[in-house]
């Protein structure tokens, strides 16, 4: 009876452990893996039951067949989904987004490797293609797109933008720790004018209860307009330091060039005396982050060299081709002093160089980069080291100028001699204000340098993007401060 029971017993146990198993392989065979739309379109799971959800991009019926493109921002590429006639309904419009199930199956075009075979599609949110500001067969350019900054995300050319946006940050992050520099967070709220300009967004609470107390810090606060003051800090205790971050200035411009935020890449070397050290920085970071751009990110970068600035693909080949040539200042004065172009400002030695010199000096040049030193001493700020060099005096500052933006960086050696810094400090009024900067000059400084790259600029220069408010997800200026 024992041996009947355990038997029994047995049985039972297998015939469930069978039936589990049995169910286990139905449910995985049943049950569609989710892809992004970047992943089904390189086949890795052809032939699978698969899932993907996306925005419709375009929509044709036919008789029998049913045909959609779908795309969820993972590639410029969208995933073409094939479905019966019965699938269809009046809610499958350009922009909704949906959710598709069904099979992946190699293309019979050459222009798609891959396809969805659809069994059941399902609209997650529908879009008026009446009220939609984009047209399914519509071009629409920078200008017009930018009119909508909560919907212009879901176009090619701004999808693109963001993605190769993404990568450069990436890119930029991967140069500076292969190269062992320490990543430094550096505040937004400030109590410096690192540029001695002015144009601060002063910060204040909107719920301050006390009115004795003016400032809420107890002294006047800003919004940054550099973290470079607070590197050097850093660069006191480490030999690189970088920051990447927002920066604001209250620059009254609707211009293309300027935004009242945007970011900067800011970097200090410490124990060095030479610009060529910052210079090679600037240049190899500049490369680096470029070719990996346009290694990972060839649709996107593609989309713009060819439907936004044709021709561009030359100029940004030519300048990772070259060595970026160096000029001073009195030799780019002179080049400019030279040449048959009318100038709306006048160039002399001592002028500060407008937009429309340094887009001359880059073309003189052959339409690459090139730096520009020793700059004037009285154009540049207090930090910047004197060359001694009189009569002409200049600082040991550096510009890199690059084609269709003109300065792209800016940056110098830094003053550490003590005597020299405080007497500059003490005939700008400022040596009350900078005497935590006099200190760093006191114990165990260093010779050292840095500069400020425009992230923006950048996206610019190795895109061709003309307008600055095309490579910002949410443009800021004056009188325009949407969402």
């Amino acid at each position: 009876m024992f041996r009947a029971a355990s038997k029994m017993l047995s049985v039972a146990s297998t015939t469930s452990v069978s039936r589990g198993v049995f169910l286990l392989r139905h449910y995985c065979q049943r049950t569609p893996r989710k892809l992004r739309i970047s992943e089904a379109v390189s086949g890795a799971e052809l032939g699978a039951n698969i899932k993907v959800q996306g925005w419709i991009r375009s929509v044709r019926s036919q008789k029998t067949n049913l045909f959609l493109h779908v795309n969820d921002g993972s590639s410029l590429q969208s995933l073409q989904i094939v479905a019966s006639s019965e699938l269809n309904n009046p809610s499958l419009t350009f922009g909704s987004a949906v959710e598709v199930t069904g099979i992946l199956k190699k293309s019979p075009h050459q222009k798609q490797p891959v396809e969805l075979e659809a069994d059941q599609i399902h609209v997650v949110g529908e879009c008026n293609p009446v009220d939609f500001p984009f047209k399914i067969k519509d071009r629409h350019s920078l200008e017009y797109i930018r009119q909508f900054p909560h919907l212009r995300c879901r176009t090619n050319a701004f999808s693109s933008l963001l993605r190769i946006r993404s990568e450069a940050t990436t890119a930029v992050h991967s140069y500076f720790k292969e190269n062992g520099f320490v990543q430094i967070h550096t505040p937004i709220i400030s109590s410096n004018d690192c540029e001695g300009a002015g144009e601060l967004f002063q910060v204040e609470s909107s719920g301050l209860g006390n009115e004795e107390d003016e400032n809420f810090f107890s002294v006047p606060a800003f919004l940054t307009v550099s973290g470079q003051l607070h590197l050097e800090v850093m660069s006191g205790a480490f030999s690189r330091v970088y920051t990447f971050g927002p920066t604001f200035r209250a620059e009254n411009s609707q211009s293309r060039r300027h935004l009242a935020e945007f970011y900067m890449v800011e970097a200090e070397v410490s124990f060095t005396q030479s610009l060529e050290d910052l210079t090679k920085v600037m240049e190899d970071m500049f490369r680096s982050a470029t070719e990996h751009v346009l290694a990972h990110c060839a649709e996107d970068v593609d989309l713009f060299h060819k439907h936004v600035t044709p021709g561009y693909r030359d100029t940004v080949e030519s300048m990772l081709k070259k060595r970026f040539p160096v000029i001073t200042y009195s030799e780019a004065i002179d080049i400019l002093t030279r040449s048959s172009q009318k100038f709306a400002f006048p160039t002399h030695w001592g002028c500060d160089l407008q937009t429309e010199h340094e887009k001359h000096l880059v073309k003189h040049c052959g339409n690459i980069p090139v730096f520009v030193t020793d700059y004037p001493y009285d154009l540049k700020p207090f930090y910047a080291r004197d060359n001694m060099d009189h009569p002409k005096h200049t600082a040991a500052a550096v510009d890199l100028l690059v084609p269709g933006v003109g300065e792209l960086c800016g940056g110098s050696l830094r003053e550490e001699r003590l005597d020299l810094l405080r007497a500059r400090l003490e005939e700008a009024g400022l040596e009350d204000t900078y005497s935590w900067y006099l200190d760093l000059r006191r114990f165990g400084s260093v010779p050292h340098g840095g500069f400020g790259l425009g992230f923006e600029r950048y996206l610019q220069c190795i895109l061709g993007v003309d307008n600055i408010k095309d490579v910002i997800p949410f443009p800021r200026f004056s009188h325009s401060c949407l969402l």
